[in-house]
């Protein structure tokens, strides 16, 4: 369940459940304390877990002598804000983000705009492995809505809204009681589709990464003749979007638009972005004179590097986007679209069009193969040695293969499940299929590694 960037299990008693969150609460209210952090805010999504898992943590942060403030059901995003808000440099999401149904887990913040990293996460594992508690009295502070507050601040961001008539597909997730409302107040025509929470998820998981969303976006856009929709994960802290024509433009495309607007107002700004983006991102970039910046997929990740490099903005191929300049650097799905309804209010065309005008390769979405956890890693190391002997290649996370004409290959360890991640990009089909075929080849020699490949 101590993954790379965050805490995820299935909710059962072998894994997550009251005592376990209230054990997870203590190990991380005594790693807080540890580093002199006494002050924490907690939030929780509409998993039908997560209120009374909430409670659990807040009782294991209580018997450390943590001084608690809890804000709620909320997004991701919205409790990292109510950190700045309050001054507080602990912070605690319940939520499991983007996975299915039956599955809960814990986004826990050190300082501002900083998520716990792997080795932090170890640290505070082995805190809960030896029991390494203490034995105090913390207290409750005054419980906060913070939808006003956080609204009116994002808001005031954004300038020159045209009056869109937009689709919102929150997925029956946590955004839908959020997100609407905030683009009807920047002055939008809303039409809600799945905002209605509901933690059984009946139509799909909220994640804009799956096929399954985008296209029930595209088709709902398309029946209203709206002028484009966003669909939000389940805690909105990701991002996807579709054009006028139902179609779907996949982050690391609309990334090259964002990229320009804060290029605009940040000449020669630095970018981060993930290993997964395609290559038509850093080339536009540098058109507009800004410097790309590859590093390691995962939102810990992207937000170190920012806050490292002090990047003006970052984002990755599944739909986290980070404002630094212009924002707090960390992942908000809603403040994103604001910035995308921004940007497409000084264009006079429609989303298709403006996405026609931007450099393409023709490439794969992030595909998914199943492999064990305690092997995957080892897999994409051995790839990675294999593939250097032919091909340059860049590993700062997995192994990303450049094939010399423009064709490059990713594999890397999946951070929340038992699978090996897996994109291809070429200048045409035919060699984007010779491609895949190279990293099919390669993977037939491990056994436990599923045949079967899938969007996710």
């Amino acid at each position: 369940m101590f993954r790379e960037y965050d805490i995820r299990g299935l909710e059962s008693a072998e894994e997550l459940n009251v005592s376990s969150m209230e054990l997870m609460g203590k190990g991380y209210g005594t790693f807080l304390r540890e580093k002199g952090v006494k002050k924490v805010v907690i939030g929780h999504d509409n998993r039908g877990t997560s209120e009374s898992f909430c409670a659990a943590v807040i009782q294991g942060l209580l018997s450390q002598g943590c001084e608690v403030r809890e804000v709620g059901i909320c997004t991701t995003p919205m409790l990292y804000w109510a950190q700045y808000h309050f001054q507080t440099r602990g912070g605690v999401m319940v939520t499991a983000s983007h996975n299915p149904v039956g599955w809960n887990g814990l986004k826990l913040a050190y300082g501002y705009s900083s998520t716990l990293d792997r080795e932090e996460l170890l640290e505070m594992y082995d805190i809960i492995l030896k029991e390494n508690f203490r034995k105090e009295s913390g207290k409750i502070l005054k419980k906060a809505d913070i939808l006003e507050s956080y609204e009116a601040d994002l808001l005031s961001r954004v300038q020159g809204i045209k009056p869109f008539r937009i689709v919102v597909n929150t997925g029956n997730g946590t955004a839908g009681l959020f997100a609407p409302r905030i683009l009807r107040n920047a002055g939008c025509e809303v039409i809600e589709h799945l905002t209605n929470p509901d933690s059984s998820y009946p139509h799909y998981t909220p994640n804009p990464a799956e096929v399954e969303m985008m296209e029930d976006t595209g088709k709902v856009v398309k029946e209203h003749g709206a002028d484009f929709g966003f669909a939000f994960d389940g805690d909105a802290d990701r991002l996807g979007l579709v054009d006028e024509q139902g179609k779907n433009i996949w982050p690391d495309r609309y990334l090259i638009l964002l990229s320009r607007l804060v290029l605009a107002k940040h000449p020669g700004a630095k970018i981060v972005f993930d290993v997964k983006v395609s290559a038509a991102l850093p080339e536009d970039i540098k058109a507009h004179g800004g410097i790309p910046l590859m590093w390691k997929t995962g939102h810990s990740h992207i937000k170190a590097k920012i806050a490292e490099e002090k990047a003006a903005f970052g984002g990755e191929m599944s739909g986290h986007i980070f404002f630094a300049e212009d924002y707090y650097g960390f992942d908000d799905a809603i403040f994103a679209a604001l910035k995308l309804v921004e940007y497409f209010s000084t264009q006079n065309k429609k989303v298709s069009e403006i996405i026609a005008g931007t450099p393409y390769y023709v490439s794969t979405p992030a595909l998914h193969v199943e492999c064990p956890d305690e092997k995957k890693y080892q897999v994409v190391e051995e790839l990675a040695r294999e593939f250097k002997k032919e091909y340059e290649v860049i590993d700062v996370n997995g192994a990303r293969v450049l094939f010399g004409d423009g064709a490059w290959g990713l594999v890397r360890a999946s951070s929340n499940l038992p699978a090996l991640v897996l994109r291809f990009e070429a200048k045409t089909e035919e060699r984007l299929k010779e491609v895949e075929k190279i990293f099919r080849k390669k993977l037939e020699k491990y056994p436990f590694v599923s045949k079967k490949w899938y969007s996710a």
